[in-house]
């Protein structure tokens, strides 16, 4: 009887210190966002992007299309905003092509895939492999290169407030001569 309630004994003071001590998916690193979540800020960083590939191609009728201040009930920062109007300017006025003189790109897309979202703090930090795909008359050009979108919950609310390429010397297409790195 006495081993079987030290036994019982042992077993609730092991108990109550495995709740003291922190698990160890925090103690190995930040903790990743929900599916839902992650889904939701990849969506808006791709938005970013396209719209950026998009001003490659040359259409007469093109409408210009800002970035919303709002995609999917995540706020764009006044500065994230501001240098996306920029670059799209730039990618616009600039008629690139694959090689300098040659044929101008007729189609764009571009994908965002792996994305991961992790947050620290007030701060949420989405990584993906942005694959983008610009087409001209003969044949298309295909870019992978890794970038980090940056969110902060500012009011309650998260806000895109930067993004970055993280591939060292990469120069991804749909990013402008000027791009901060």
């Amino acid at each position: 009887m006495v081993r079987l309630f030290a036994r019982a004994v042992l077993a609730v003071a092991l108990a109550a210190a495995c709740l003291l001590l922190p698990s160890a998916e925090v103690r190995r690193g930040t903790p990743r966002m929900d599916h839902e979540t992650t889904e939701q800020l990849t969506a808006v960083a791709k938005t970013l992007v396209q719209l950026r590939s998009q001003a490659l191609v040359q259409t007469r009728d093109r409408e210009r299309t800002g970035l919303p201040a709002e995609i999917l009930g995540v706020r764009i920062s006044p500065g994230v905003a501001d240098g996306h109007a920029r670059a799209v300017r730039e990618l616009e006025s600039r008629n690139r092509a694959p090689v300098e003189g040659g044929p101008a790109y007729t189609g764009a897309k571009t994908t965002l895939n792996g994305a991961r979202a992790v947050r620290d703090g007030d701060v949420v930090t989405l990584e993906a492999v942005e694959h983008t795909v610009v087409r001209y008359d003969s044949g298309k050009v295909r870019q992978d290169v890794r970038r980090r979108f940056e969110f902060k919950d500012i009011d309650g609310r998260l806000t895109l407030i930067g993004e970055r390429v993280l591939d060292p010397g990469a120069h991804p297409v749909n990013d402008p001569v000027r791009a901060a790195r």
